[in-house]
């Protein structure tokens, strides 16, 4: 789910200079009409997620500038994600574009211009949620014609610093994370804390404003946790998600070096990535540590995709610069929208 995005001791270094052809934009007419029934099967029972505790990545294709939020189609089984370029302009604003990946090897613009880091499709399939860090917001973005509306501006009238990943609940409950990797030079509004806030039915409340950094966001497959990744406190935070949406007190989860951006399988187990180790780590819901998945360097993000769901998706820097999407088939199928 979502950062998913850059850390912020990486934020002001020079993306490398790699970029690569992809087809024009995409025609919102390609929208399925009704989606595939969720991997995730009520009640069934999971053997261990990896075949081996550590497990390498392959190498789908490089080139790209910098990768972030994949996030799965399966109305039209594809895989969507952000394309992020270099600052730009007197705020030093990064911009980036919405990328469509359709296995095994086309990419195409999907939304141009888009301003978004981490990336969600909503559990009906209609609409794309995202992080903007273009105009410091929640987006939601209709699949069938791509109509752009605003999900969340504000908090309390404090505009965020650049919203950076998301996850969403069955019920519409969207929760995501506010660092400022991506605010440029643009006024800090929210008086120098870091945040993650909770969106429903168009009421933002503050979830918690004292983790250094937030970056990766998920929800457990019942919707009863929600996980944080803190990049700056090298821990992983854990919260009691009440049926109303609140949470409760904050509890470590895990610790692992700077915390990107996560995913869930359909067992709970969670698959968090390390910007610093390159390397995604996977954990029981229990907290016990299962393994890992390797995939270049730098690794932003990770997302389960594929007809079955047993293909995890990785964005990851490459050897010799630029960033790749990697992928790997494991033995637990993943939905975490």
């Amino acid at each position: 789910m979502t950062h998913r995005g850059t850390p912020r001791h990486h934020r002001a270094r020079t993306l490398a200079a790699v970029t690569i052809a992809v087809a024009g934009a995409v025609s919102p007419s390609t929208f399925a009409a009704a989606a595939p029934a969720s991997p995730c099967v009520p009640g069934a029972t999971y053997g261990p997620p990896l075949p081996t505790p550590a497990v390498a990545s392959q190498l789908v294709r490089g080139g790209f500038n910098f990768l972030e939020g994949p996030t799965w189609d399966r109305r039209t089984g594809t895989l969507l994600l952000s394309h992020m370029r270099n600052p730009t302009g007197p705020q030093g604003v990064q911009p980036s574009a919405v990328l469509r990946y359709t296995p095994p090897a086309t990419f195409e613009t999907f939304i141009a211009d888009s301003g978004s880091n981490g990336l969600a499709i909503t559990p009906d399939g209609s609409r794309l949620l995202a992080a903007t860090h273009d105009n410091r917001s929640l987006s939601s973005y209709s699949l069938p014609d791509l109509t752009r509306t605003t999900v969340a501006a504000n908090h309390l009238g404090r505009a965020f610093n650049s919203p950076n990943d998301l996850t969403t609940g069955r019920d519409g409950t969207t929760y995501f994370t506010d660092p400022d990797y991506q605010r440029g030079n643009r006024a800090d509004e929210q008086g120098g804390r870091t945040g993650v806030f909770r969106v429903r039915d168009g009421v933002v409340s503050l979830v918690d404003n004292t983790l250094p950094q937030p970056n990766g966001v998920v929800l457990s497959p019942d919707g009863t946790t929600l996980y944080v990744g803190a990049t700056n406190a090298n821990a992983i935070m854990r919260y009691t998600v009440f049926p109303d949406g609140t949470t409760g007190d904050r509890t470590t989860f895990a610790g692992i070096r700077t915390p990107d951006g996560a995913t869930v399988d359909c067992a709970g187990n969670l698959y968090w990535a390390s910007y610093d180790d390159g390397l995604v780590h996977v954990f029981s819901p229990s907290g016990t540590r299962l393994g890992t998945v390797s995939a270049g360097r730098n690794t932003t993000n990770a997302a389960f995709g594929g007809p079955d769901g047993r293909t995890l998706y990785l964005t990851s820097g490459v050897a010799g610069g630029g960033f790749g999407l990697y992928q790997v088939r494991l033995d637990v199928p993943g939905n975490p929208y």
